[in-house]
């Protein structure tokens, strides 16, 4: 085993007893593990982990750390850095151990192996017309141009309508902030059209998705962190008129929407469409304002 894999599974079960675990997250783990063990490309593994649900906030974090491995590690500062990735792999790891258990993260492991060449590809933002300078395009390579509303409408009503008006905590005060402005700004989507925008209610929208945003950041959920940002540039960018409030451009924010109650809730829903969707989208909004969604945390 290379120094690379072993400094990962060390990290992994560093993390693990620092949690309260059942045999079955213990088996999950153990289930973790063997699969680091056995890849051939770990690259390509975390990047394929990303766009499964249950598996993604820990990937990244996973892949963060596989890139720091890669990099010019000091030697001397080693052991600290491992305990900084151990401590940070906690919150990550437990997090994927509340919504899976051994047959649901064989599933999804089962489907970053060998299920994702299947999983319908949805083209984006490569359309030749511009408006503003920004590219937004919701093309498929299916025949029929309305076949990702009708395929996706009912995933997007299991989702989004899903988000309640009443204060019920789901895991604690964080997950309540980041859920509460969702539905609201959803029904504000719903409705906007270039006749129709509130100045003050996108810009006030723009606020909490930024705080939100960063929030998530200081929690250490990535995925949740760009999706918002993303989202407060883009109300921004329509607030002042820089970016069409059409349809394509409406989808494209409420796919980022869709991203971040999905791994909030921690539903077994594929969203590979919505997540490549938005990334894309976050993408051509940062090469248009020069400005990369990352630097804004």
């Amino acid at each position: 085993m290379d120094l690379i894999k072993q400094y990962l599974i060390q990290s992994i079960s560093n993390a693990s007893n620092n949690l309260r675990l059942s045999n079955e997250k213990i088996e999950v783990v153990a289930l973790l593990r063997d699969s680091i063990i056995r890849t051939e490309n770990l690259e390509e593994d975390f990047r394929r982990m990303k766009t499964v649900t249950e598996l993604s906030t820990l990937a990244i974090r996973l892949n963060e750390i596989y890139n720091y491995l890669n990099g010019q590690v000091d030697i001397l500062k080693l052991s600290d850095k491992f305990k900084e990735h151990s401590q940070i792999l906690i919150k990550d790891l437990s997090h994927m151990l509340e919504i899976v258990n051994p047959v649901t993260f064989k599933q999804a492991i089962d489907k970053v192996k060998n299920n994702l060449d299947k999983i319908e590809k949805v083209e984006v933002l490569n359309s030749d017309d511009r408006v503003n300078g920004i590219n937004i395009d919701l093309s498929q390579r299916d025949s029929d141009p309305d076949v990702f509303e009708k395929h996706d409408e009912s995933r997007k009503k299991l989702i989004l309508e899903g988000v309640k008006d009443d204060k019920e905590l789901l895991f604690d005060d964080f997950e309540e902030t980041i859920l509460k402005p969702v539905k609201p700004l959803d029904s504000l989507l719903k409705h906007l059209t270039e006749e129709n925008i509130d100045s003050d209610e996108l810009e006030n929208f723009a606020k909490i998705m930024k705080q939100n945003g960063e929030a998530s950041h200081k929690n250490g959920f990535e995925i949740l962190s760009s999706m918002h940002q993303i989202i407060a540039q883009a109300l921004m960018l329509i607030n002042q008129k820089q970016l069409p409030a059409d349809k394509n451009v409406i989808e494209a924010v409420r796919a980022c929407l869709i991203v971040i109650v999905t791994v909030i809730r921690g539903k077994e829903v594929d969203i590979t469409n919505y997540l490549n969707l938005a990334e894309d989208f976050g993408n051509q909004i940062s090469r248009f304002t020069g400005l990369n969604i990352k630097d804004e945390k």
